[in-house]
C-alpha cells in the first residue's frame, strides 16, 4: 500500500493547490500524520516561504518544520545538475523524502509549478523524482484557455506516457478550470483519449472565486502603491476595465468586481466611480488603480477623505497601457490569509471530486521494486546504523581516496587507507579533495605498530605450508594481505581491494586464512543488479567456474542469505536452458538437484527450478510455462549454473540497459572482504564499501 500521493502538473497554472487542499482534509479525517513535502520549489529567495506548502501548513496546523518540507530552489536545482550533480540531488530528495516517511503515515507531494524558464528541466526531473520515491501520480491539467479538446487533453497525454514509461504507477488525472458547458465531453475525451484505461478522472469547472486575484495579489504583482482601502485588499477582481473616455460613456462598461484602470489625473472617473459602487443601479467595483504616477488634486483627495467604506484605490508608475498588459497576466493564488479562497476551494473540490474514490485508489497501489537509488540510499542509511571498520587496501589510488571524500561526508562507515601517509595526504591536496584526516586513519604496513604481530600471525597460520618469518615479513608487506590480516584479527570490520591488483591477488589472502564459514565450502559471489523498477540479485557471476549441484545450492543458499542482508525478499530462480520438467541433459539435472538440494535443507526458501531466464523475470511468461509456481515471473535471486553463463550475462544487461551493477559481493567468508574490478568507478567502490559495512554488521566473530 502507498503512504503517498505525488500531484503533479501537465502545465503550468493547472491549479493544483485545490487538489493538494481536499486531498490533505481527507486524509486527515484517517489519521492526523500527514506530512507535506516538495522536492524543489519556485521561489529563489530564502525570505519568501512557498505559497503551496505555506497554505497546507498553516489550513491544516500540520506539526511540521518549514525546512523539512522541501529540498532545492529551482535555481538551486538547475545549478546542481549543470555541474553533474543529478545524483547528489536525488539523494538529498530521497534522504529528505525517507525522514518525513519514518515520522508521517502519509505524504502529500507535489511537484514543480512548470512557470520557470526551463519547463523541460521540470518536466523530466519530476518523473525522476516520482519515480525514485516510488509514489503513484496524479496528474492535474487545465482547460481554460482557447484550445481545442484535443489541444486541452494533449499536455495530460504527454506527461502520463512519460511517466508510464519510466515505471512510474499512474492513478488518475484530473482537468481543472473547464468551462461549465464542455466539462461533460472534456470527461468522456479523457475516458477515450488518455493511454491509460480504469484510472480516476474527474473534470472541475471554472470557479469565478478562485480564479480571480484579490486586490492584494494585484497590489504585490503591481508593486502599487495603496491610497486607500487598505482594509479592502481581500477584494476579488474578476475583470479589468481601462477608463479612457467621458464618464456618462464608461459608466455601462463597468461590470461586477471590475477592477478599474485609469489615470491619476482622471479625477472625475474617480469620484463617478466611486458613486456607481454605492448605487443599487451599478455593479460594485473591487478596486480603482490610478497609472503614470500620477495622484489626484489636494480636492479630490479630501474628497475621498470623506467617504467610508474605502474602495481600494492603487497607485502605480507605469502607465495605462503597461499596467493593463501586465495585469493580463496576473494568476491567482490560494494564500493561508484568504479564508473565503480556501473554503471556497474545499466546498468546490468535494463536490466535484469523489476524495474517497481517489483515496481507495492510490492506496490500493502496490509498492513496486525499489529503483536503484532508493536501493543505494537504503544502504547507505543501514550502514550508517551501526558504523563499521572498512579498511581500503589501495589507500593511493586517485579513485579510492575520491570515494574516501564521499564516505567520509556520508559519516557512513569509518575508513583506514593503507599506503604511503606523504604520499596520500599530498594526493588530498593535489586533487583538491575535501577530508578530514583526523576522521580517517593512514597505515603504510611496514611502519605500523601492528606490522610485527600480523607477520607472526601469518608464520603461526602458513608454517605447516613452508612459511618462515622472513616470508610472513614480505607477505605482510603486501596491501591485500596486510588487509585481510586487519580483518581477521578483528582490528577492522572488512576491507575492499581490487582497484589495482587482481581478483586472485585480493581472493587469496582471505581464502589463506580467514577461510570460509561452517558449513560452506566455496566462496561464490553476487551482483546487485540496479534496474530502472528493482534490484535483482545474480549469482554466481565471478568466481565458480562451473559449480558441482552441491555446490551450486550453497551458491543459491548464501545469495538467498545475502538478499535478506539488504532487503531484498528472496525468490530464488535456478537458471537453465528449459523450464519445469521440459529438458533433459546433464545440465539441466545438475541444477535440478541443487534445487532439491536447496529445498530439502531449507523448506521456507520459494525456489524454482530448473527455470528460464524469461519465464523467471517475466510474469506472463511465467504464468504460461510454470504456472502456479511462487517463484515465476517474479524472481528476484537468478542463479546461474556456470560462471561463463552468469558473466556475459550481467554485463550484457548492463551494457544494453544501463542498469548498475554492485558487486562482485563475496559471499561464504568467515568475515566481508570484497573485490573490485581494476575498471571501477568511485560510485562502485563507494557502493561496495557501503555493502561490507553491511556485510559486517551480519557477521559472526571468527571460530
Amino acid at each position: 500500500m502507498s503512504k503517498s500521493i505525488y500531484i503533479t502538473s501537465a502545465e503550468a497554472y493547472c491549479g493544483k493547490s485545490l487538489i493538494a487542499l481536499g486531498i490533505t482534509e481527507h486524509i486527515l479525517k484517517k489519521t492526523r500524520r500527514v506530512s507535506v513535502f516538495r522536492p524543489i520549489i519556485t521561489s529563489d529567495s530564502k525570505a519568501k516561504r512557498d505559497k503551496n506548502i505555506d497554505l497546507l501548513l498553516t489550513q491544516f496546523n500540520l506539526d511540521q518544520d518549514y525546512q523539512e518540507t522541501y529540498a532545492f530552489r529551482t535555481r538551486e536545482a538547475q545549478e546542481l545538475i549543470s555541474r553533474g550533480g543529478t545524483s547528489r540531488l536525488l539523494d538529498k530528495i530521497i534522504r529528505m523524502y525517507k525522514a518525513l516517511e519514518e515520522k508521517s503515515d502519509f505524504i502529500i507531494c507535489e511537484g514543480t509549478d512548470f512557470i520557470s524558464e526551463s519547463s523541460n528541466f521540470e518536466f523530466g526531473l519530476n518523473v525522476e523524482i516520482a519515480r525514485n520515491l516510488g509514489s503513484p501520480v496524479l496528474i492535474v491539467g487545465r482547460a481554460d484557455l482557447d484550445r481545442s479538446e484535443e489541444e486541452v487533453i494533449n499536455p495530460i497525454q504527454i506527461a502520463m506516457e512519460s511517466f508510464v514509461d519510466n515505471d512510474c504507477q499512474v492513478v488518475g488525472a484530473i482537468l481543472n478550470k473547464a468551462k461549465a458547458e464542455q466539462a461533460e465531453s472534456l470527461y468522456k475525451s479523457m475516458e477515450q483519449d488518455l493511454v491509460i484505461k480504469d484510472l480516476f478522472l474527474s473534470v472541475i469547472p471554472q470557479n469565478e472565486v478562485l480564479k480571480s486575484p484579490t486586490v492584494k495579489e494585484v497590489v504585490d504583482y503591481l508593486n502599487a502603491e495603496v491610497l486607500y482601502g487598505e482594509d479592502q485588499l481581500k477584494n476579488s477582481v474578476f475583470g479589468y476595465s481601462i477608463a479612457a473616455m467621458k464618464l456618462e460613456n464608461y459608466l455601462t462598461k463597468i461590470s461586477d468586481n471590475c477592477l478599474i484602470i485609469t489615470p491619476g489625473d482622471r479625477g472625475e472617473i474617480i469620484l463617478g466611480t466611486l458613486q456607481a459602487h454605492r448605487s443599487v443601479n451599478y455593479p460594485r467595483i473591487s478596486a480603482i488603480v490610478l497609472t503614470t504616477g500620477l495622484k489626484p488634486e489636494a480636492s479630490i483627495l479630501k474628497l475621498l477623505d470623506g467617504l467610508p467604506p474605502r474602495v481600494p484605490i492603487l497607485s502605480v508608475r507605469s502607465n495605462t497601457y503597461e499596467t493593463a498588459t501586465k495585469l493580463s497576466q496576473i494568476h491567482s493564488h490560494i494564500t493561508p490569509e484568504n479564508g473565503k479562497k480556501i473554503t471556497e476551494s474545499l466546498r468546490f473540490f468535494e463536490t466535484h471530486i469523489d476524495a474517497e474514490k481517489i483515496v481507495e485508489r492510490f492506496s490500493k497501489v502496490k509498492v513496486r521494486g525499489m529503483t536503484p537509488r532508493m536501493f543505494q540510499y537504503n544502504l547507505t542509511q543501514k550502514a550508517k546504523r551501526h558504523k563499521k571498520r572498512i579498511v581500503l587496501a589501495e589507500g593511493e589510488d586517485d579513485r579510492i581516496l575520491k570515494a574516501t571524500e564521499i564516505l567520509a561526508e556520508e559519516n557512513a562507515v569509518t575508513i583506514t587507507l593503507l599506503g604511503n601517509k606523504d604520499k596520500i595526504i599530498q594526493k588530498i591536496a593535489k586533487q583538491g579533495l575535501h577530508i578530514d584526516i583526523s576522521k580517517i586513519s593512514i597505515l603504510d604496513p611496514r611502519l605500523s605498530e601492528q606490522f610485527e604481530a600480523y607477520a607472526t600471525g601469518f608464520y603461526e597460520l602458513r608454517k605447516h605450508k613452508g612459511v618462515n618469518m622472513d616470508m610472513a615479513r614480505d607477505v605482510m608487506s603486501d596491501v591485500s594481505y596486510f588487509g585481510t590480516m586487519m580483518v581477521y584479527q578483528g582490528d577492522v570490520d572488512g576491507m575492499v581491494s581490487g582497484a589495482v591488483h587482481t581478483t586472485q591477488h585480493t581472493i587469496r589472502p582471505a581464502l589463506q586464512f580467514v577461510k570460509t564459514k561452517p558449513g560452506f565450502s566455496v566462496v561464490s559471489s553476487v551482483f546487485f543488479m540496479c534496474l530502472d523498477d528493482r534490484v535483482l540479485v545474480y549469482g554466481d557471476c565471478a568466481i565458480n567456474p562451473n559449480p558441482n549441484a552441491q555446490q551450486l545450492a550453497e551458491i543459491a543458499t548464501s545469495s538467498a542469505e545475502t538478499a535478506v542482508a539488504f532487503g531484498i525478499e528472496p525468490k530464488i530462480a535456478m537458471l537453465s536452458y528449459s523450464s519445469g520438467e521440459s529438458g533433459k541433459g546433464a545440465d539441466v539435472e545438475k541444477v535440478r538437484e541443487a534445487t532439491h538440494i536447496v529445498r530439502a535443507s531449507n523448506p521456507d526458501l520459494k525456489i524454482e527450478g530448473p527455470i528460464q531466464y524469461d519465464a523467471a523475470v517475466d510474469s506472463e511468461v511465467g504464468l504460461k510455462k510454470m504456472p502456479g509456481s511462487e517463484v515465476a515471473g517474479q524472481a528476484s535471486v537468478l542463479i546461474f549454473p556456470d560462471l561463463n553463463t552468469g558473466n556475459n550475462t550481467y554485463k550484457a544487461i548492463q551494457r544494453e540497459t544501463g542498469a548498475i551493477a554492485i558487486g562482485p559481493v563475496l559471499q561464504g567468508l568467515n568475515r566481508p572482504v570484497n573485490d573490485l574490478s581494476r575498471g571501477c568507478t568511485v560510485a562502485d567502490i563507494v557502493n561496495t564499501v557501503i555493502i561490507t559495512a553491511i556485510q559486517a554488521q551480519n557477521e559472526t566473530s571468527l571460530a
